[in-house]
């Protein structure tokens, strides 16, 4: 199995949301289980269909966490430096609109655009891996072409 890139933060969060899932919720979810079944006949009692449904999702996310966990290369980007490579943060600013977008690139495990935590596998990231402050990009996105200028890289 091939190794999954994550920095530190994303590591450490995605090992909170797993000791979450096994402490808290799994045990809370066995618990209103345990008293939907006292309520009597299951085939139909929704509180029982539905606790158990959350059940399954539940373990269906421990073992993925414990996987991805499993498989992750930490990567300090602290460590790094020089052109834009994992772990990066990156100013970007689009040539276009002159709007300003700070992105750091990140694992898929622990990506969310909302947070500015860029998919190292998205086209953008891809575009960008090896290109230094100063240099311009083009990126096909599915919304159409866009060209950005690199600003600033840093490894925080």
């Amino acid at each position: 199995m091939d190794k999954i890139p994550m920095t530190p933060k994303g590591y450490d969060a995605l090992g909170d949301e797993l000791k979450n899932l096994r402490t808290v919720e799994r045990p809370a979810i066995i618990q209103a289980i345990a008293e939907a079944r006292e309520h009597g006949d299951l085939s139909e009692n929704a509180e029982y269909h539905s606790a158990r449904e959350k059940h399954s999702f539940i373990e269906g996310r421990i073992k993925e966490l414990e996987g991805t966990i499993g498989l992750a290369q930490v990567i300090d980007p602290a460590t790094l430096s020089g052109a834009i490579k994992f772990g990066a943060t990156v100013e970007l600013v689009d040539e276009d609109t002159d709007e300003e977008k700070t992105y750091q690139i990140v694992g898929e495990a622990e990506a969310d655009i909302e947070k500015g935590l860029l998919n190292i596998k998205s086209p953008l990231a891809r575009a960008l891996i090896g290109k230094d402050e100063g240099d311009s990009v083009e990126v096909n996105t599915p919304g159409g072409s866009k060209a950005y200028e690199i600003v600033k890289i840093s490894y925080i």
